[in-house]
């Protein structure tokens, strides 16, 4: 059975200030105060694991180390089929030094043309991923997974979302991510599952 979160106060072990509040909202009905690293001015640990599970956890107990609150982090990212699972844990490496997601979504097309990908459903197929992981001071760590599958459509679609979003297309919808609304994204997005899993399992 997963431990129940009963702390009156919990840091998210990240420096976006977006991520941060995006947690906090989907936590305001249970009362928790939500801190930042950046609001505690708190390092960025280095991401060495070659899973979500493990840098998740690598960022989660770094955070409740340093500041003996309860913390939470996510690692997430996208795994395309053709590509072999790449860009995996490495999705963001992919964006390049700035940090572009234009750049990570045209390497992909750039993987598809060498590999000589077809434009096809099955051959396009990719997943997001996001690992949560919770952990307490004492450092046990609860950690949950949601998914989210689709395929790579080029050109990008759509000026709502972050990352790769104007270039996946859920399946069973005609839009990209980024082509939703906020709450449509967040209803059916691999975050938002996951979150609905650790709402079930330590806060309910």
């Amino acid at each position: 059975m997963a431990r129940r979160f009963a702390a009156p106060k919990l840091l998210v072990a990240t420096h976006n200030r977006g991520k941060a509040e995006e947690i906090r909202a989907m936590l305001s009905p249970f009362g928790v105060e939500i801190v930042s690293m950046a609001d505690l001015g708190l390092p960025a640990p280095p991401e060495t694991g070659t899973t979500f599970e493990s840098n998740a956890t690598i960022k989660a107990l770094a955070a409740t180390r340093a500041s003996k609150l309860p913390a939470l982090a996510d690692d997430s990212g996208l795994a395309v089929r053709a590509l072999g699972g790449q860009p995996g844990v490495y999705t963001a490496d992919w964006e390049g030094p700035t940090r572009d997601a234009m750049v990570g979504m045209q390497r992909i097309q750039a993987e598809f043309a060498k590999r000589a990908v077809p434009d096809t459903d099955d051959d396009r197929r990719a997943t997001f991923h996001c690992v949560l992981a919770l952990a307490w001071p004492d450092e046990h760590v609860e950690l949950v997974h949601g998914t989210l599958d689709g395929r790579i459509v080029w050109p990008p679609r759509g000026s709502g979302g972050h990352g790769y979003d104007p270039c996946f297309q859920p399946i069973g919808d005609r839009r990209t991510n980024a082509e939703m609304s906020t709450a449509e994204k967040n209803a059916i997005s691999h975050r938002g599952r996951a979150f609905a899993k650790l709402v079930e399992a330590c806060f309910r």
